[in-house]
């Protein structure tokens, strides 16, 4: 669990490290074991008020594709010094006209053992063509129960973060471990 201290660092550490005018904000880090992932605001493509639909969409791909090659040696240097200083891989996204577009991001593996009520409902969902695995399925069922309850896991990772600040006030393991030996040798 990342705390909310190292976040704070890891937000620092971007704003400080990423040219002023590399997004129209302030970016979006966002972090967890395997990955931070900095996503920043781009600006629209200039267009007149009565185009398309589909000539804005395509205007706001191309902006999108354009910011990508123009800053990926930019990107690549912070992400390589971020890599090293946090042990974490680097990922990159832009959100221009509405749209947010990840450019690269970490698929780390996850084990887990269901049982077969659990396998049936991941077997159904490939079944109807929801996915073409468990692996797909059980992504699809995550992202589910993401949209879903975000209040809740907001609540959840705000209580986990309020233990750790909790266990941190305590003693370390260490003496912990030093006064139950004194314990037993007086016996």
């Amino acid at each position: 669990m990342i705390t909310n201290e190292q976040r704070e660092k890891l937000r620092g550490w971007f704003a400080g490290r990423l040219p002023d005018d590399l997004f129209d904000a302030p970016a979006e880090v966002i972090v967890d074991r395997e990955e931070i992932t900095v996503i920043g605001r781009i600006p629209e493509p200039r267009l007149a008020e009565d185009v398309s639909a589909a000539e804005r969409e395509a205007a706001v791909q191309s902006r999108i594709q354009e910011f990508r090659e123009r800053t990926r040696d930019e990107r690549i240097a912070v992400a390589r010094e971020a890599e090293h200083t946090f042990r974490r891989k680097v990922s990159w996204g832009v959100e221009c006209g509405g749209e947010r577009v990840l450019f690269t991001h970490v698929a780390a593996p996850v084990m887990t053992r269901l049982r077969q009520p659990e396998r049936q409902v991941l077997d159904t969902l490939i079944a109807g063509g929801v996915a073409r695995s468990r692996s797909d399925a059980l992504a699809w069922c995550v992202r589910l129960v993401q949209r879903h309850s975000d209040d809740w896991l907001v609540e959840l990772r705000d209580s986990l973060e309020h233990v750790q600040r909790v266990r941190a006030q305590g003693p370390d393991a260490e003496e912990v471990a030093d006064t139950s030996t004194e314990d037993t040798e007086e016996g």
